[in-house]
């Protein structure tokens, strides 16, 4: 063990005080497994994507006791600089099911109230939008979730969200992250406080009263020609629902019941809040075969649509029964569905469509963009993630736009403005609402998906990635990327400089790299309206006249997984056509440009 190493376990003996994970560190001493301390001891969870994620663990790589009490400490030292009147304002806290979030919630609460904060504990498990709405409803200085989202049973997390409601972005991330650095010592380990202090407050029904009537005002205002509370239950569509073992039935329980929607039948085995997730090693509803039970509850109960929502709720994914056999919606997909529905209530309410907008993020489906330019409304694009959805929806609010939608292709979805995150709850309210309002009509929602392809064109997407275990070989592939054409008479003459200059026989017709800062559509400047990314990222759009396909390809590198992963869309009028296209990008994408071969690349 070298000497750096020592001075890092030293370290984390002297100040962490949970008999658990003290034994852990131990137990690597006493058998000399230096290999393992170095993982969990050498780097600390880096903060950022809105706060931490990671195993639940010791070391100062890990989420424990002690590196969620540092990250408050910071947070608070934090906000109390940076927010106007914030000890006052106070702080929300909330947490879901999984091991140890109770614990780390009332961690969190003992720091911000032993620095004089209020806080708003939510008592009992909540999903993640309920945190991000308190913050708007009691006007807090910030928010804080415990969860990992959709990640395995052994990871946790620590989801920050801004006095605005919205997931925190730079400067903030940053600033957090200094002060954790210099407020390293925990003051205090008595929880107790949380449950004798007069500034800690427990949050009542009443905000879940005013979330649920947020959703029902939207759903009224998304389509009042069919209002779900008037319609019999006789009359309306039933849906399965799965919870992925995670908070969300409760909440979907009652969203349905307050607009009106007939009771969801849920899948019982994945019903209630259970940390393991017996039945789904990755509760994730993308992951493949995540939906089985659910299509086993709705074929049994003989219904045409599954609903499901990621353990926190936040996430929203639907399935359909088509001539006898299920279809799983991609996140583009029902992005395309939320965005043509919220056009058609917009336009029903008689209001300007100039000003209407809607937002996606970088690496989703050009689709809206497509039906903004043929109808007039405004679209923007910005940087992967909701913490940048969130923010362009606030600064085009305060431009003076409607922006009743803006979704990322990972199934996140914000339908109506009372939350500026995803949320697994309010779309399923509005994917019921839609699905109904269909049915009266004699259609479905995949027949909905086709009459927007007709009318806007056939959009194909083939997503997937490159496992890479090795930084230099992933640096080295984009510095090729960046470097691919070598003929310098070419280079000249064309605006896309040595990028590549075609691929899958399209000639590729721009480039944006928002590493270096590079946009070939943006002279004189050519520099890229979106902010620069942290890691690797090249969008590239490319076309035939022949074969009368556009694709958009973007590659980037994962900020928490071994990745590089790439989004690969094409559009036409031609499905046939597009996805022979898409295959063949794929095999220059595999072959002359990331070598995969060469560099034992892996695919799924």
């Amino acid at each position: 063990m070298d000497a750096t190493l020592k001075q890092l376990v030293d370290e984390w003996l002297r100040l962490d005080k949970n008999e658990e994970t003290l034994a852990q560190v131990r137990s690597l001493l006493e058998s000399e497994n230096y290999q393992e301390l170095d993982r969990i001891m050498r780097h600390r969870i880096e903060f950022g994507t809105a706060g931490l994620r990671g195993k639940m663990e010791a070391g100062w790589a890990r989420m424990n006791d002690l590196t969620v009490t540092q990250a408050s400490q910071g947070l608070c030292a934090y906000v109390e600089k940076t927010v106007h009147n914030a000890p006052q304002r106070g702080i929300v806290i909330g947490r879901d099911h999984r091991y140890h979030s109770e614990h780390w919630a009332n961690l969190v609460a003992m720091v911000f109230l032993n620095k004089g904060f209020k806080v708003y504990l939510h008592p009992g498990l909540v999903h993640t939008p309920l945190v991000p709405f308190a913050v708007s409803y009691f006007k807090a200085a910030c928010g804080v979730m415990i969860t990992a989202s959709h990640n395995p049973k052994q990871d946790n997390g620590y989801k920050v969200y801004w006095e605005n409601a919205v997931q925190i972005i730079a400067p903030h991330d940053t600033g957090i992250a200094k002060e954790i650095n210099h407020n390293l010592t925990p003051v205090s380990w008595d929880t107790g406080v949380v449950g004798h202090s007069n500034a800690c407050i427990m949050v009542n029904s009443d905000v879940l009263d005013a979330y649920m009537d947020s959703i029902l005002s939207a759903s009224r205002l998304s389509d009042p020609g069919s209002d779900t509370r008037h319609l019999p239950e006789s009359g309306q569509l039933t849906f399965a629902n799965s919870s992925m073992h995670g908070v969300g039935h409760r909440f979907v329980e009652l969203a349905f019941k307050s607009t009106g929607l007939k009771p969801v039948v849920p899948v019982k085995a994945q019903q209630e809040p259970d940390p393991d997730f017996p039945t789904l090693p990755f509760p994730n509803p993308e992951e493949k075969g995540a939906l089985n039970l659910a299509v086993s509850e709705a074929d049994a109960a003989g219904l045409n649509y599954v609903l499901a929502q990621d353990p926190d709720a936040d996430r929203f994914c639907a399935a359909e029964k088509i001539n006898g056999k299920w279809t799983l919606f991609t996140g583009d997909q029902l992005g395309a569905i939320f965005a043509g529905y919220c056009l058609e209530n917009y336009k029903r309410s008689g209001k300007p469509l100039d000003k209407l907008a809607m937002v996606a993020s970088a690496v989703s489906s050009k689709m809206i963009e497509a039906i903004a330019e043929k109808e007039g409304f405004h679209f923007e694009e910005c940087l992967t993630g909701f913490k940048y959805i969130g923010n362009t929806a606030k600064r085009l609010e305060s431009e003076g736009f409607e922006v009743p939608f803006g979704y990322e292709e990972a199934i996140g979805f914000m339908v109506g403005s009372a939350i500026r995150d995803k949320d697994g709850v309010s779309a399923s309210v509005h994917f019921a609402k839609l699905a109904n309002s269909l049915h009266e009509k004699g259609s479905t929602v995949s027949q909905y998906l086709q009459e927007l392809y007709e009318r806007y064109g056939v959009f194909e997407t083939l997503n997937s990635y490159f496992v890479c275990n090795d930084p230099r070989i992933i640096d080295e592939i984009f510095a090729r990327l960046r470097a691919f054409e070598n003929d310098a008479e070419i280079s000249q003459t064309s605006t896309l400089n040595k990028y590549p200059h075609a691929i899958g026989g399209l000639d590729i017709t721009s480039v944006r790299d928002l590493t270096t800062g590079y946009d070939s559509s943006k002279p004189p400047l050519f520099k890229p309206d979106l902010p620069l990314s942290a890691g690797h990222m090249i969008t590239f759009r490319a076309s035939s006249t022949v074969k009368q396909v556009k694709i958009t390809l973007t590659i980037r590198t994962s900020g928490t997984e071994p990745k590089i992963k790439y989004y690969l869309e094409g559009s036409g009028t031609d499905r046939v056509i597009i996805r022979e296209v898409l295959q063949n990008v794929v095999e220059d994408l595999r072959g002359p440009w990331m070598e995969a071969e060469k560099h034992h690349l892996k695919m799924p």
